[in-house]
């Protein structure tokens, strides 16, 4: 099989949650731990830091990324899900793993993994670990996929592991309070192996210190201990949280003395995360007169922010390029967008895609006005041709109609 042969049968031979959502969720580490074995365990000879949370976990993967970079490190970045190409969720020092390697990888195992019933997400972690070790990085920044306890990355034993925020998302398999959240997110902490808390609420403290006094690990709050908080080119309001995070995971990973970043690295590496990462889709801007900004924020945590910064925009008027999965609690992320906008709803290219339909008529009860379109592509057109210089187009609420942008 040729590259396009092969993530065709990656996506394709079993759910994957990007496309298929709930059925793509297993509920224990049977099968990645035997894949782990069958791989020769590749992720025992990795050090890694391993990085979950509602909302932040990509940015913040790709800034710990970008500053041990700067520093000299070989840094393999594992990262969910991709925008564009499967390939951009593992790289090493920026540059996606190799087609030929994927390639070798699959035809390699697909035997195993068809008699094993192997996921999709399965297959990307077995591969990324596997590539990791074979390329001798001197460190990887895991970013888990989806919650944490049952997560197929969490077979790792990081040098630190660090918990981004706790918002309501994916309530379906993690449970529907901050609490029982905060329960499968913590799950990541293990014992003795220090743990950064990025943001936490008065429901989530207690579960992250009940979790930590268990493993024995030490925990660091970053908003309480970061007081100067360093530049980034990611320039989302909700970076503020996201760079206190990592600056308190670079402070106890060179408390380890195994690894030694320096505050230019620190400073480099937030201020270059794009150029040495190649990170995507947060807070993007894509044209100017009209100012365009796109963001894959797609939850009730994540869209509360991004709504708020617009609000800070200086524009006449708001055009907003929307569309989600069909999962989504529309009850609860409708009501965050501003009426005093003029909509343009579209449905994803993806088999999760919510109908446009739906989506306006779900829309139009909460106040929001505005025309359907067949596409992304014809939506986001159409918000461009109706737009004045002096106007702000937003294009957002799913990662998949952000994969579908001129990204460049």
């Amino acid at each position: 099989m040729n590259y396009q042969e092969t993530t065709n049968w990656m996506f394709n031979q079993l759910p994957m949650y990007q496309l298929q959502g709930a059925s793509a969720y297993k509920e224990d580490l049977t099968n990645i731990k035997l894949l782990a074995s069958h791989l020769d365990n590749p992720q025992d000879r990795l050090k890694c830091i391993h990085v979950a949370g509602t909302n932040g976990k990509g940015s913040t993967s790709h800034m710990l990324a970008s500053v041990l970079q700067e520093s000299g490190y070989k840094v393999g970045l594992y990262t969910s899900p991709h925008l564009k190409d499967f390939r951009e969720r593992i790289r090493i020092n920026g540059v996606e793993i190799s087609e030929d390697f994927v390639i070798a990888f699959i035809a390699k195992h697909k035997t195993f993994f068809e008699a094993n019933n192997m996921s999709f997400f399965e297959m990307s972690v077995g591969l990324a670990f596997d590539y990791f070790a074979s390329e001798k990085v001197d460190i990887a920044i895991i970013e888990v996929g989806l919650g944490g306890r049952l997560d197929a990355t969490n077979i790792i034993t990081p040098l630190v592991s660090v918990i981004t925020n706790i918002g309501l998302d994916h309530t379906q398999f993690l449970g529907n309070t901050l609490e029982a959240i905060a329960g499968e997110k913590s799950g990541i902490i293990k014992p003795n192996v220090p743990v950064v808390i990025g943001e936490y609420t008065p429901e989530t403290q207690p579960v992250f210190l009940a979790k930590a006094e268990e493993k024995k690990a030490p925990i660091y709050f970053a908003s309480d201990l970061i007081t100067e908080v360093f530049p980034s080119d990611l320039i989302g309001a909700y970076q503020f949280h996201n760079k206190k995070t990592v600056q308190q995971t670079i402070a106890v990973l060179n408390g380890q003395k195994e690894f030694k970043v320096s505050d230019e690295n620190l400073k480099n590496g937030l201020y270059n995360v794009s150029k040495n990462t190649g990170l995507q889709g947060r807070w993007q801007q894509l044209g100017k007169n009209p100012k365009i900004i796109c963001d894959t924020a797609h939850n009730k945590h994540g869209l509360t922010v991004v709504m708020n910064q617009i609000q800070t925009e200086i524009f006449e008027n708001l055009h907003i390029v929307l569309g989600v999965v069909n999962d989504k609690d529309l009850d609860s992320i409708l009501p965050l967008f501003p009426k005093k906008a003029h909509y343009y709803f579209c449905k994803p290219d993806s088999l999760r895609g919510l109908p446009t339909e739906i989506l306006q008529e779900a829309a139009k009860k909460h106040g929001l006005i505005g025309e359907k379109y067949d596409s992304v592509e014809n939506a986001f057109t159409a918000a461009k041709e109706n737009a004045g210089q002096n106007d702000f187009i937003y294009v957002g609420g799913s990662t998949f109609v952000v994969a579908e942008l001129p990204l460049g």
